[in-house]
Formats: C-alpha cells, sequence, structure tokens
C-alpha cells in the first residue's frame, strides 16, 4: 500500500545539477571503466532477447526479470560495477522498452525498442549507497575492489542529506556528476504568494525564447539572439575545421592516426562546451521568467505549446533552426523552475496566435519582423506579446478558444539570455559580427561653437566638392 503524504510537510520537488569532475589518470581510467561496464552490461541484455527472439521465447524486460538474471550471472562479472550500478542501467532499459511498447500501442508505429549497443552508459546510485564529504564524493564499486574517491570542480549546490541519487556521465570526453536532490518549494510571506487567480502567457520563439504577457498589463521580452549567435558560429566554426582536416582524414576501413584521434577529442570537447553554453542560457532566460512571474504575484502560466511544427517538413534551413530552437526543453526547464516557485505550469494551443488581431479577431498577414499590423483596423504591436495576450485568455484542453478579451502589456520589460557567451555585450546586434559602419579612430572631441551672426562658417558647404583633389589625399592650404 502507498504512504501517505503528511499534508502538514512541506512540498518538495526534485532537481538536478551537473557538476564536473577533477580526477587523477588513475581515476580517470577506473570511472571510464565503470562507464564502459555498464554498457556491457546493456549490450549482455540486447544479447539475450536475441538468442530468446530466435528460440521464439519471449523477451526479458521487466526489471525484476532482469534482476534475477544479474544475479544469476555471478559477482566479478562486469569488473568493477557494483549491482547498483548494473540493477540502474537495467531500470533503463526496462523503462524505455515499456515506453516504446506504449506509444506502439498508442498507435506510433515509429517507435522501437532499445535494440543499439553504446560504448559508455551512465551509471546511477540512490541514497545510501555512496558519500558525499565536501567536494569528496565515493563512488560505488564493487566488492573486493579500492574505494574510489572522486574531487567536484564546485561544492554542490544542495545539501547532502536532501541528495537522493548521483548519476556519473560522460559528455564531450569530460567527467560529470548529475546529482538529484529533493529541494522544498519556495515559501512566501503572508500576501506575497503566487495567486492562481493570476494568469500569465508564455510564447516561445526563436528571437524570443520566452514572451510573457502579465494580468495587469506587464509584459516580459526575453531575447535570445546571443543563443542563435553561438548556434550559428558554432557551425561556422565547424565547418571550417573540417575543411581544413578534410584531406588528412583516414579512407573508410583505414585506422586513423594519433593526429586524428586527438582533432576527434578536441571536437568531442568543442561540441561538449558549446552544448553547456547553450543549456546555461536557457536556463537563465526560464529563470529569469519565473523571477518576474513571482514578482508579479502570477499563480499560472499559460504556455504555448508549438510542437506541433516540428512534424511539418520546411527545408533544410528552416529544420535546422528548428532544432537548434529545443522546444521541448525550454519547456521542461521552465516547468522545473516555476514548481520550484510554487506556480503552475499548464500547456494550451497556441495555434493562430502570431497571425489574429486581438481587437478583431480578424486574420492577418505573417509579418515579416516583430511588429503586427492588421490592415483591418489599424492595430500595430509587438508581435510575440500578442501572442502571449493570447495564449492567457485560452484554457488549456480547449482548442483555439479563449474564455476572455486579451490584456496587452503597456509596460515591457526586457531582458538578454546568454550573457556569458563569448563576445556577448550590450548590443542587440550579434557580438561577433563585424560592424556595418567604419568606426573613426580615436575621441570626436567637443563640438565646435556655432559662429557668431554675420560671419561665415568654416566648416564645408554640404554638397560642395574641392577641384583638383585625388581621391585619398588631403588639400592643402595656406595659413
Amino acid at each position: 500500500m502507498p504512504r501517505r503524504r503528511d499534508p502538514s510537510a512541506p512540498r518538495v520537488v526534485h532537481r538536478t545539477a551537473r557538476v564536473g569532475l577533477r580526477v587523477t589518470s588513475g581515476q580517470r581510467r577506473r570511472c571510464f571503466g565503470l562507464l564502459r561496464s555498464a554498457a556491457d552490461v546493456w549490450a549482455c541484455v540486447l544479447e539475450v532477447n536475441a538468442w530468446r527472439r530466435r528460440r521464439h521465447d519471449g523477451a526479458l524486460v521487466g526489471y525484476q526479470e532482469l534482476c534475477r538474471e544479474l544475479a544469476a550471472s555471478g559477482p566479478g562479472t562486469f569488473g568493477e560495477l557494483d549491482s547498483a550500478g548494473a540493477r540502474s542501467v537495467l531500470r533503463r532499459f526496462s523503462d524505455a522498452w515499456f515506453a516504446a511498447a506504449k506509444r506502439r500501442n498508442d498507435g506510433d508505429l515509429s517507435a522501437r525498442s532499445p535494440r543499439r549497443r553504446r560504448g559508455l552508459m551512465p551509471v546511477r546510485w540512490y541514497h545510501g549507497t555512496f558519500t558525499i564529504d565536501g567536494r569528496r564524493v565515493r563512488i560505488p564499486t564493487a566488492r573486493g575492489t579500492a574505494p574510489l574517491w572522486v574531487r567536484l570542480a564546485r561544492e554542490v549546490p544542495y545539501p547532502a542529506q536532501q541528495v537522493r541519487s548521483i548519476t556519473l556521465l560522460c559528455d564531450g570526453s569530460r567527467l560529470f556528476l548529475e546529482v538529484t536532490a529533493e529541494v522544498p518549494v519556495t515559501t512566501y510571506r503572508p500576501g506575497e504568494e503566487p495567486d492562481p487567480g493570476r494568469v500569465a502567457g508564455v510564447d516561445l520563439g526563436i528571437i524570443h525564447p520566452y514572451a510573457v504577457a502579465g494580468p495587469d498589463g506587464d509584459g516580459l521580452l526575453v531575447s535570445g539572439r546571443a543563443i542563435r549567435a553561438e548556434h550559428r558560429m558554432h557551425l561556422a566554426d565547424t565547418k571550417a575545421r573540417r575543411r581544413a582536416v578534410a584531406g588528412r582524414a583516414p579512407k573508410p576501413g583505414q585506422r586513423g592516426s594519433r593526429r586524428w584521434r586527438q582533432y576527434r577529442r578536441r571536437a568531442r570537447r568543442v561540441e561538449g562546451r558549446h552544448r553547456r553554453r547553450v543549456r546555461q542560457a536557457q536556463h537563465e532566460a526560464a529563470r529569469t521568467v519565473v523571477s518576474w512571474a513571482a514578482r508579479q504575484r502570477v499563480g499560472v502560466l499559460h504556455v504555448g505549446d508549438p510542437r506541433g511544427v516540428l512534424d511539418l517538413p520546411a527545408g533544410r534551413r528552416h529544420n535546422l533552426r528548428l532544432r537548434h530552437w529545443q522546444i521541448g526543453r525550454l519547456i521542461q526547464v521552465l516547468t522545473d523552475k516555476a514548481v520550484l516557485a510554487g506556480i503552475t505550469v499548464r500547456l494550451v494551443d497556441e495555434r493562430g496566435t502570431s497571425s489574429t488581431c486581438p481587437a478583431c479577431q480578424k486574420r492577418v498577414p505573417k509579418p515579416r519582423g516583430r511588429t503586427l499590423s492588421c490592415p483591418h483596423c489599424a492595430f500595430s504591436g509587438h508581435r510575440d506579446l500578442v501572442a502571449a495576450a493570447s495564449i492567457a485568455t485560452r484554457t488549456p484542453g480547449g482548442g483555439t478558444t479563449t474564455s476572455a478579451a486579451p490584456v496587452l502589456p503597456q509596460v515591457v520589460t526586457h531582458r538578454r539570455a546568454g550573457r556569458h557567451l563569448p563576445g556577448a555585450g550590450r548590443s542587440r546586434r550579434d557580438p561577433r559580427r563585424p560592424p556595418h559602419h567604419r568606426r573613426r579612430a580615436g575621441p570626436v572631441g567637443p563640438r565646435r561653437p556655432a559662429p557668431p551672426p554675420g560671419e561665415e562658417s568654416l566648416a564645408p558647404r554640404r554638397g560642395s566638392t574641392t577641384p583638383n583633389r585625388k581621391p585619398g589625399k588631403r588639400q592643402w592650404t595656406p595659413h
């Protein structure tokens, strides 16, 4: 019988933080050995199920059945990997298999059971099997092996008594530890808590990851131009790097040289750094939205769900833009931070919100810029804020119907995400693009005072030209 939760106990949510590891060469070898052993467990499960399919037997997919097979294999089968870490891999396989089966039963014929082998597999350990001592963590290993203590790059952002699990993983040839903890929901003083009757709409986009329209005519625009510039510049750098090394790439079937392996290691490191930068910028944008909503005492966020556009083929370039958009991650990050702040997030249908006039409710042509102009009633407003205001009036699960007239923002707060990205400054332009005009060297200096009335100015007249002057040379005038 499931345990009932005490109503008087504070609400808690699960939060995950990724912390880098600072390890020696021996510790790095042992950590990668654990990841490879976890991949061996995954491969063994796939191989056993392949044998059973050839014998026309049922597949082993249940977690208890897989654990019994693991116990029958005996200790020491998978190197230094202990039974708790191996069972986490079995849990991952079982969940993936049943999730694919559910999708197939719902009519999604593209869903397939896990059959792909991997070189490295993340390993998870739950509370009671590991030890956290400041910046040092003891990772569990098999019985009879030496204890494995690793050092963290920074402090764990949660108290040790709130940590519930740790996950060892590799990203871009770097080792990380994902720490999952139970964090209590934010408490407010009386009169400052979020009001469930105050609803705000959130419109997701590429240029503006989050555009929010509040209930009192307040709006928030979070600019994501730095994130878009990071994607573009990373793609350009990757193409240039590939063109530079295309001549020394190994032929198909030929073993790569040490120089080629170093290049591949460097490419993985750069790719991982790019993903971490974008992920941090997305977290900053979501934190800005939740902080703004908490100050406005917004209790419910209606988020427009645009994931339906992912199924529409739009060409190679636009499909790449949609891939860089990462809609699901934006929704998940916003939901996690909103729940921690005591704010409810609901997904609504956002179809037509960016192409419908809020004044006359008529369809308008899609604008090329950020300003929506209605040819029927001469209404003009920011396209993303208009969409957010319309999203706030829609009912979850109610389609494109609205419950009231949208409240358009009158006071707009502008924020930027990704200030940590290289070259990002105060300019709204792409910080790594060359300036569109030549800047004069040195200060301009004070303005020359106007000549007295009746006297001629020493400044050259507009449109006048100097005769007998060659381009690039200054005209000499006697004093």
